[in-house]
Parts: C-alpha cells; sequence; structure tokens
C-alpha cells in the first residue's frame, strides 16, 4: 500500500514540470491546477512545497530523480518548478506586483480582511456595520503583513479590489502552503535541503535507483 501510495504522489508531482502537458499555465508562467478558476495561489504554493519536499526526499535517497515512462525527471527539474511559482508569487509576474502583502512594491493595498480594513479607533463593528469599509475606496488602513492574496486570474490579470474577494482575500490555509513552500526552498541543496535531521535518509527506497 506505501508502494501505491508513493506511486500516486510521484506521478502527481511530476505532471508538474512544463516538459509535460498536464496542467495549462497562463502566459506568465503560473500552473492551473484548479483549471482557471478563481484564487488559484492556494493550489500552486502547495504544489511547490510538496515538488521541492519530493526532490529533498530523493536525493537524501542517493538519487538524481525519478522516472515518467522513459523519461527521468531530476529533482533539480522539480526544484527549479517550484521556484518559478514562488518567483511569480513575490513579483515575476506579468503585472509585476507581489501577491504578498508588504513585500515588494507594488502589493494589494485592498486586501478583504476585516481586520486589515477597518480602523483601530475602540469601536465595536457588527458584520453588517463593516461593510462600509468593505465598500470603501480608500486603501486599508492597517497593512496585513505576510498576507498571501487569493491572485490573479487565468490570464494573468489582478484586480485589487477589496469587494471582490476572487483577487485579494487572504486565508490562513494560503499562507501555510506559502510558509511550507519557502521553508523547503530555503534550504540549500549542498546540506540536505529540507532534511537537515536526516529524517528522509531513515526512509526505505519504495523504487529502484535510476
Amino acid at each position: 500500500m506505501l508502494r501505491a501510495f508513493h506511486n500516486q504522489t510521484a506521478v502527481t508531482i511530476y505532471s508538474y514540470p512544463p516538459n509535460f502537458s498536464s496542467w495549462n499555465r497562463t502566459k506568465g508562467g503560473l500552473i492551473q491546477l484548479n483549471h482557471g478558476r478563481p484564487q488559484p495561489l492556494q493550489y500552486v504554493t502547495n504544489a511547490a512545497f510538496l515538488a521541492s519536499l519530493f526532490s529533498n526526499c530523493l536525493e537524501a535517497a542517493g538519487l538524481l530523480g525519478w522516472f515518467c515512462g522513459p523519461n527521468l525527471i531530476t529533482t533539480d527539474v522539480m526544484r527549479r518548478f517550484a521556484k518559478t511559482q514562488i518567483d511569480y508569487i513575490l513579483g515575476n509576474n506579468p503585472q509585476k506586483t507581489s501577491y504578498l502583502v508588504a513585500f515588494g512594491s507594488p502589493y494589494p493595498q485592498y486586501v478583504h480582511h476585516r481586520g486589515a480594513s477597518i480602523p483601530r479607533n475602540k469601536i465595536k463593528y457588527s458584520c453588517k456595520r463593516g461593510w462600509k469599509w468593505r465598500d470603501s475606496s480608500k486603501p486599508n488602513p492597517n497593512t496585513l503583513v505576510g498576507a498571501m492574496v487569493a491572485g490573479p486570474d487565468k490570464h494573468d490579470g489582478f484586480h485589487d479590489v477589496r469587494s471582490n474577494y476572487n483577487y485579494t482575500v487572504p486565508t490562513l490555509h494560503d499562507n501555510a502552503g506559502l510558509v511550507a513552500a519557502l521553508v523547503a526552498l530555503s534550504g540549500k541543496k549542498s546540506t540536505g535541503g529540507i532534511d537537515k535531521n536526516a529524517i528522509f535518509t531513515e526512509v526505505p527506497l519504495m523504487f529502484p535507483a535510476p
């Protein structure tokens, strides 16, 4: 059973790099794991994390990559995919904007978030009373540092509009994937990447070395 899960994971992860046409991409290079529907970044960050994690797992086992049919997909290819997706989120995209609040310039100013859009004036606002801040044309009075918004559409377009959550809403699960991807990519390959504690080296090989 463990072998079956491993194979399924590998097949999924190896569908990510642009070598294959399993997924559509925007002209700017963002993979469309949700098939062009809104709020794509939550899927992209988790894919970047899994690709980085799996590449580290293979390297800890002394492998250069994994075969997908006759093609050897190297760990460098997986890591490069992860990096290009995170780079897109952080500003290397057609909009030249960072989708991470307070990182880079420009970044979203109209985040769809009550804590960011309602002033800190010691007044408690009900949900309905908070709508006037949601619909305000003024930038958020509070900066939600480190929040990743939902992201662009399938044409790389982005509208920094607080009332349209499909572009500007941040969520915990979105940011969890981003943090995981950044941690996975921050480790140097020469020092074991994310596997500094040698966890993966204790996992028995589930496949033959290429």
